[in-house]
Order: structure tokens, then sequence, then C-alpha cells
């Protein structure tokens, strides 16, 4: 079985972009077919041009092909990526975001795994109230969240943070270090695994209830669950 993952972000000097081609590798790696999409700019030039590194990422990401709304009906798994921006995600990412109403209304981003990350200038930037930001929609779509948690030394060799790999680029701008480009890639990884489990479960689930079974099979894929996450 093949699960499909969409990785959507924003970023405006690289570092996301950078964070979300990891996360694409890692969740290409567990097998997964993935789809790496960045969402449309709003800013316009005059903005972009002020910030020398901005106007260089934009237009050396322009070949980039640009998320869309049926990358979310695609897709068995999310992970959405942003800046921080005063503790919330960007604008870009926001706005595509709402786009998602018909789908929402249509019960098709229900019970699907998502993951976020983030980047910010400071240590104590947003990161953490970002990833929390974007759990809000995640809450209203239904989806099943999937941090990273402290599952793996990656996390704790990146900064620690359970809610999903942030990074923070300093006064120098520095892109995602080694340790940050590690836990981005564990997280995709970790999305596609889980992504996988449950739709395997979701599949045995369903041949049991053509089989007249259908509680037998539940209680099946409750207990292989359980013991996967002990």
């Amino acid at each position: 079985m093949t699960v499909k993952v969409a990785v959507i972000y924003y970023s405006a000097t690289g570092s996301v972009h950078a964070l979300a081609q990891a996360v694409a590798e890692g969740a290409a790696s567990a097998g997964a077919v993935v789809r790496l999409g960045r969402v449309a700019e709003l800013a316009p030039d005059s903005a972009i041009d002020q910030n020398p590194q901005w106007r260089r990422h934009a237009d050396a990401t322009a070949s980039i092909a640009q998320a869309s709304i049926e990358d979310l009906a695609w897709a068995d798994a999310y992970a959405f990526g942003t800046p921080t921006r005063f503790g919330a995600p960007a604008a870009q990412l926001k706005q595509f975001i709402d786009q998602a109403g018909g789908l929402w209304q249509e019960g098709k981003l229900a019970n699907k795994p998502v993951t976020a990350f983030t980047s910010a200038f400071n240590r104590h930037g947003g990161s953490e109230a970002t990833i929390l930001s974007l759990g809000n929609v995640f809450y209203h779509w239904g989806s099943l969240i999937v941090p990273p948690g402290f599952t793996d030394p990656v996390v704790y060799a990146a900064g620690g943070n359970p809610y999903g790999t942030s990074h923070v680029t300093s006064p120098n701008g520095d892109g995602p270090d080694a340790a940050a480009l590690e836990a981005a890639r564990y997280q995709g990884l970790r999305l596609a695994k889980i992504t996988l489990q449950l739709l395997g479960d979701h599949v045995v689930a369903d041949a049991a209830v053509g089989n007249g079974n259908s509680h037998g099979a539940l209680a099946g894929a409750a207990s292989r669950t359980a013991r996967a996450a002990g």
C-alpha cells in the first residue's frame, strides 16, 4: 500500500522551504508519494525587493509547483510549514487554508493525519504558538494531529520541540542546520508511517465489515495501534 502526502508551505527567505524539502524527503523514504507545493505569494514586489534574501528566494523557487486545493483532496496526509508571524501562521498559508471550506463541508479533510513545522527569527519568537495555532484549523477539519513528540533522539538534537520541527534563523538569517533538517526528515517519515498504519487498519476493518465481523476487526485494529504506540 502506498500513501500520498502533501507537503504545503510558505517560505519568504528560504528556511521553511528547506524544512519542507526535508519533510518531503522523510515521507518519501517511507515509500510515500509526495507532492511538495508552495502557496501563492501575496506580498507585492515592492515589499519583496526591500529584502534581498526574500527576492533571491522568490526568484530561485519560481519553478516549484504552486499548491492547490486539489492537493488536499488527493492526499492521505498533510504537512504544513510556515514562518511565524506574531505567533501565528503567515497570511499566505492562512489564505490557502481559507480556500478549503468546500472540502471541509464535504468531509474530505476529516480523519487524515496532519503535522506542522515552522521557523522564527528568535528562539522565543512564537514557534510553538504558530504550530498550536495551526492545530485550531486541524481540530475543525477533524484531522488526526501527528506531532514528532519526544519519540526519537533527533528531536532533542534539534532543540527539543515536540509540537513540530522549528528553526531559529537568528540575525544572520542562517538556514536550517543539519540537526533541524534531520528532525524535519524524521517528522515526514513519522507522518508517512503512521498514515500507512492507519490506512492498513482501515482496510482490515472494511474487509471484516464485509464478512460480517466489524466488531472483531475494529477491536483488532485498536489492539495493533495500542501495541505500536507502546
